[in-house]
């Protein structure tokens, strides 16, 4: 008969290789648990069958608790290829007017976020030819407003 060392070796091995394929993080704690208790036969080959599911069971689900309480989901809601904040406070000239009830379009010398144009919103009245300052973007628009003048 199959010694139990080399079953619950397979068993990790295979949890392990179903993990590298989803990536989920989830039978990563299986695999290493079962590996665990494949270490745990090699060492005390004696362990009864009933001991040998419960310790799977214990590591298991300890180890994926533990996990979950402490994994922190960080979601950035960055745009691909863009560094965050990058665009804020950036300078740029308005070309054609805007106003709190007209849209209207910024021009960068550097292009930004991949384009030297953008449609551009503002709270206050900037007429064409004066610079703005990005205050934030906004879906496809920039955010704009007068830059502060000392």
């Amino acid at each position: 008969m199959i010694d139990a060392m080399w079953v619950w070796g397979a068993i990790g091995l295979v949890l392990l290789a179903v993990e590298m394929a989803t990536g989920t993080f989830y039978v990563l704690w299986f695999g290493i648990s079962a590996l665990s208790v494949a270490i745990a036969m090699w060492m005390f080959p004696n362990i009864p069958h009933a001991v040998q599911f419960v310790m799977f069971a214990v590591l298991s689900i300890s180890s994926l608790t533990i996990w979950k309480l402490n994994y922190k989901k960080h979601e950035t809601h960055s745009r691909v290829g863009q560094a965050q904040g990058e665009e804020i406070g950036r300078v740029g000239t308005v070309i054609e007017a805007c106003s709190p009830t007209q849209n209207g379009k910024i021009h960068f010398t550097q292009g930004l976020m991949g384009s030297r144009e953008w449609a551009a919103i503002s709270d206050e009245t900037i007429d064409a030819g004066s610079n703005a300052t990005v205050m934030a973007v906004e879906g496809n628009a920039l955010r704009i407003k007068k830059p502060i003048n000392f």
